[in-house]
């Protein structure tokens, strides 16, 4: 890979439109139906899956000890993966194909257990993919920068670690509930937090589990998995119609798929390529993308740990200390 991480024009075959994908890469309209159906009783079961091992989680982390409730409390930032993800599908309108169900169940069961404004995000979120890296684009921050030097990335990584990105948007959630325009969904996300909170304590006998079980990795280990993952999927990458220009491509574990990328999100140049695919049908649309060359090994990162190293190249010698 290139240390600019863009990859260069020799690394990106001109092979669409094919004959089972157009220009820009999405499916022809003979198989795109079949890629866009949401499977609705599959994600039922997710959301319930979601649900119990969380609730499975803070039970055993409060009745083994101390041990247990540090593994728990580990445990804890994939499930805030998890949560970010249906959120996301919910986002996009994918979670469930009636759109009521959708919206009901990816806010309050999801987005809101998740301290997310599904609505404020989503509007945000479809700003994202319109244009990656345009005007518009809501979540520079996390992608613009890279490569950079190691430190620089430890530090940042630090700062989510210990809770200071973590307070930051704490606190903003919180001034919003002081503002017309956002105290109805900041307060119902709060009653939704009252809610859980009561919920822990009922269901593990400990007052604190909550604190410690989901507050507390939501504002810490969330923060640190939350930014690898979007230096994974956008980091330094560039402004371009080409959406290989724009989004990494890294190869899939199981370990990250558990830990990191849960739902198939790890796919997500399948998924800009097509913003309507769900996330069951992502690994099939990426084996077409494939198929066609249009994804190739040459910008396929073969694990995420390569492409963290890859954005952190840049020598400490070349620091410009201005």
């Amino acid at each position: 890979m290139t240390t600019s991480f863009v990859p260069n024009g020799e690394m990106l075959p001109a092979v669409l439109p094919s004959p089972r994908l157009l220009a820009n890469g999405m499916a022809i309209p003979e198989l795109r139906a079949g890629f866009r159906t949401i499977d609705n009783w599959r994600n039922v079961r997710a959301v319930v899956l979601v649900w119990t091992w969380t609730a499975l989680l803070a039970y055993l982390g409060v009745r083994f000890g101390w041990a247990a409730a540090t593994a728990v409390f580990l445990l804890m930032g994939p499930m805030h993966a998890r949560f970010a993800i249906l959120m996301h599908e919910a986002a996009h309108k994918l979670l469930f194909s009636a759109k009521r169900t959708n919206d009901f169940v990816g806010r309050w069961l999801i987005a809101y257990p998740a301290f997310v404004p599904i609505t404020v995000y989503r509007r945000s979120h479809f700003a994202h993919h319109r244009e990656e890296f345009g005007p518009d684009e809501p979540d520079m921050a996390f992608y613009a920068g890279y490569p950079c030097q190691a430190p620089d990335l430890a530090r940042r990584l630090v700062r989510d670690a210990v809770g200071i990105s973590g307070y930051k948007n704490f606190k903003m959630l919180i001034s919003a509930t002081t503002k017309t325009s956002s105290r109805r969904i900041a307060i119902s996300i709060f009653a939704v937090q009252a809610a859980m909170f009561a919920l822990y304590w009922l269901g593990t006998g400990a007052w604190w589990s909550y604190l410690v079980f989901w507050w507390l990795p939501w504002m810490t280990q969330w923060r640190v998995l939350n930014r690898l993952r979007a230096i994974a999927e956008h980091g330094g990458m560039a402004k371009s119609d080409d959406r290989r220009l724009t989004t990494h491509n890294v190869r899939q574990h199981w370990l990250a798929r558990f830990w990191l990328v849960p739902y198939n999100t790890g796919w997500h140049l399948a998924h800009h390529v097509d913003m309507g695919v769900p996330w069951r049908n992502l690994p099939a649309y990426h084996r077409e993308l494939e198929a066609a060359g249009y994804v190739t090994g040459q910008i396929t990162f073969q694990n995420y740990f390569e492409l963290w190293r890859s954005a952190t190249t840049i020598p400490l010698e070349e620091t410009d200390w201005d």
